[in-house]
This record gives C-alpha cells, structure tokens and sequence, in this order.
C-alpha cells in the first residue's frame, strides 16, 4: 500500500512556514557569502538531507563548514570538517532577531566569521533579520510534515531527471521564493529579458524548463502546490494540455505557470506517479510549444 502523503494546510501553518523561510534565508545568505558563484545561481541553494536541509559543504579557509537544519531533532548543527560543532534549538518560539544571533555565535563558536547583507529578500516590508521579532513560530508537526513532502518531492524528481540527458540542475531549495526546483535546458541561450536585473539575467541566460514544489504564499497560491514553468515562454504553452485532470494553466501576470495543487496529488491513489505524470506533461508542453530537440536530449 502506497504511504500517504501529509497534509499540510497553508493557512495553519502560515506563521511557522513564513519564520521558517526567513531563517532559511539567513542560513541561505550564509551559503551565498561563502560559496563560489555557480550558473544560474546554484551555488546559493539548500539541499534536502537525511534529517531536513543542508548547505552541504561550504570552503572557509582550509576548513570546510555545514549549516543544517534537522527537522528530526529540531535544532540547527553547526559542523566543521575539523570536528567542532555548535546546536541551535528550533522547538521554542524562537524569534527571527535571536535566531539570526544565534547562529552567528555559533559560526564564531566554531571558528567561522562571515558578513552578510541581514535582510530578508523579496519578503514585502519585512524587518531586518536583527531586528524581527515578529517572526517567531516553530510548530514542530508541521515542520515534520513539510519536510516529508520535501523528500517525497526530490524523489519524484530524482526519477524523472533520469530520463534527460542535457543540462539539468540539481533539485535544490532557492530560498528566495522557498521552493525545492529542478530545471533542464535545451543548451541554447535565451534572448536578453528586457529591463532584467543581473540577478534575472543571470538565472534566466538560457532555454528553460523549471519544475518544483512550494508551500504557497500570500501573493501567488495560498496553497501547496506542484508547477512549472517554460522561459522564455514560447508561443502556444498555455494551449497544451496538462495531467493529471487537477492540473491547469495560471497567469501570473509574468508568464504561464502549470499548477497542481498538492492536495490533488494526496488524494491520487498513487501520489508520487500523479505527480510524475504532472511533470512529464508539462515538459511536453514546453518542448512540443519551444520546439526542442525531445530525442537528443532523451536518456537512452
């Protein structure tokens, strides 16, 4: 019998899922200061581990150091490959402004010093991190559910990146948006996007079709809920049919999105096949509308 995957209602658990991204964006900013800079902004993202999220392996000096977050446990490990280790706990109702302390103390506890730019990024007029202490929810239940739909999701992905052999991206977390993504690419440069900032222009250099998960916002779905999305988008994309039947074209005002929510794939008798279906749909309807070249960049 096919496990069930968790529910995980936006609106009852909004005030943890909105502390929770601006540590990850605290912790993110750290990866960002430390890492040396990948295509397409991959060196900033976090990557789901055995116990919840990591920055995997980050150079400081001669010694390496790893934030992660364990949504086992629920606390924060500060580890360095020399052996020293700092714990920060997640239980309480720890504030956005004694988080971002916290982990900066442990950083030095453990012989790292690193500077980043304390404020969230795209979060609306949110407070610098040093001085938010409206941000302070931690429902530990929930947390174990979202990270249970994060592993169930880089799964699916894992499998349905098997069968492309172009340039792909790992699945990751951009803490920016809070969303785990996956992407592949035709390998042909995309025209300049108008007016782009570097940030854009950089993520956006070429042909792409994005897949991924996110728990939902205020501002696009106050839902969990599977997309993506083809850029630049081609002429046509939102007449291409989408599976499973839940599934349907979103104008965001930027572009076409494919949505699904997440509790259609729960309620599917095979979830993690629902949303494969999803996936390979949608990068039907990108290749067939861009015209890629499916074939070569078929694994065989």
């Amino acid at each position: 019998m096919t496990e069930a995957w968790p529910a995980l209602p936006y609106a009852d658990w909004r005030p943890t899922k909105e502390t929770l991204h601006r540590f990850a964006q605290i912790v993110g900013k750290v990866r960002m200061a430390l890492v040396p800079p990948r295509n397409h902004w991959w060196h900033v993202t976090l990557y789901v581990s055995a116990h919840g999220l990591t920055t995997g392996r980050m150079p400081y000096g001669e010694i390496w150091v790893e934030i992660e977050f364990d949504f086992v446990l629920h606390q924060v490990v500060v580890r360095t490959s020399e052996g020293r280790t700092a714990l920060i706990a997640l239980r309480d109702r720890v504030a956005c402004a004694r988080f971002y302390a916290d982990l900066f103390a442990a950083l030095q506890d453990v012989g790292v010093g690193v500077e980043i730019l304390a404020r969230p990024y795209d979060l609306g007029d949110s407070p610098p991190f040093a001085d938010d202490r409206l941000h302070d929810s931690y429902d530990a239940d929930a947390v174990e559910r979202y990270w249970r739909i994060l592993r169930r999701t880089d799964e699916v992905l894992a499998g349905f990146a098997s069968g492309f052999s172009g340039k792909t991206s790992p699945t990751h977390l951009f803490w920016h948006g809070f969303d785990l993504a996956h992407a592949r690419y035709s390998g042909r440069r995309a025209p300049p996007i108008p007016g782009a900032d570097p940030v854009t222009a950089e993520a956006y250099s070429h042909e792409v079709i994005a897949f991924g998960w996110w728990p939902g916002d205020e501002r696009t779905t106050p839902f969990p809920a599977f997309y993506s999305y083809t850029s630049p988008e081609p002429d046509g994309l939102r007449e291409q049919p989408l599976e499973p039947a839940e599934a349907q074209w979103q104008d965001t005002g930027n572009g076409s999105l494919a949505i699904l929510p997440y509790d259609a794939v729960r309620a599917a008798p095979d979830p993690a096949a629902a949303l494969r279906a999803f996936y390979e749909s949608a990068y039907r309807a990108g290749t067939d509308a861009a015209g890629w070249d499916v074939a070569a960049l078929a694994r065989p």
